[in-house]
């Protein structure tokens, strides 16, 4: 039997959030999450907050800094991008690649995706690879080809310890911002068969000790059931985490009820 895998909770603030407010935020946010152990707990900031939460949290084993993008690019003449090496300086340790903001607003493809996280793993960020079918491929029956396509190409030629850096985050496309959710149920089936096909591409042992998230409107109501699910380990928030007790609520609906 598997053992048990260890929760990750990581909040998405998106283009929200200056330097400043994010200051205050930390603030809230640390204490209210004071006694709350044995979560992986990552904020994404944007990039311009990354500095200042750098300097409070000051590589902090608790809390974890993530980007919410990257170049592909080690450096050079690329205007406007940011790069791992970039990151790291800042103690950043995760990255998101493959949001479907990314893909649907700014074009990126699955291949580009790729490129990104392997980037990061070379440079020792730890991949959030964000994968997920929009409401039109559900309604025909294609979330489970769109999501096989998505992991293939993102993972395929990594070795199994590669592949086991890697951070897999469902987010059913339209389920994120809309404030619709998939039902546990729904959400379960889908974590399943991302599990089974981590199994056929990198083995048992990668695919059991896989950590896969669920994002797509998660709130502090739905959290606990979501999160109830036997192969959901953590959830990727978005709109939620923006205010620091409704998120340390969702860090909260974590924890297994034995160790409260």
């Amino acid at each position: 039997m598997a053992l048990p895998r260890k929760k990750f909770i990581a909040g998405n603030f998106k283009m929200n959030t200056t330097s400043s407010e994010v200051a205050a935020y930390l603030e809230v946010f640390r204490l209210e999450t004071d006694k709350i152990n044995d979560i992986d707990i990552v904020l994404i900031p944007p990039f311009t907050s990354l500095t200042k939460a750098s300097e409070i949290l000051g590589g902090a084993q608790k809390i974890r800094l993530g980007a919410q993008n990257l170049s592909p690019e080690a450096k050079g003449a690329y205007t406007g991008e940011i790069s791992a090496a970039m990151l790291r300086d800042l103690f950043v340790r995760y990255a998101l690649v493959g949001h479907s903001e990314r893909r649907r607003l700014f074009g990126e493809s699955d291949e580009m995706v790729r490129r990104k996280l392997v980037t990061a793993l070379k440079s020792e960020l730890r991949p959030i690879l964000c994968i997920g079918e929009t409401l039109e491929e559900r309604q025909a029956g294609q979330e489970k080809a769109i999501l096989e396509s998505q992991l293939r190409t993102a993972l395929e030629g990594l070795s199994a310890e590669e592949i086991s850096e890697v951070v897999i985050a469902y987010e059913p496309v339209w389920a994120i911002g809309t404030g619709l959710t998939a039902t546990p149920e729904q959400a379960q089936e889908a974590h399943l068969f991302i599990r089974d096909y981590l199994g056929k591409m990198a083995g048992t042992s990668v695919a059991n000790k896989a950590r896969i998230l669920y994002g797509g409107s998660v709130t502090p109501e739905t959290a606990r059931e979501l999160l109830s699910q036997p192969d959901i380990d953590g959830a990727l928030v978005g709109g939620a985490s923006l205010d620091p007790r409704g998120f340390a609520k969702i860090v909260a609906a974590a924890v297994p009820a034995d160790e409260k």
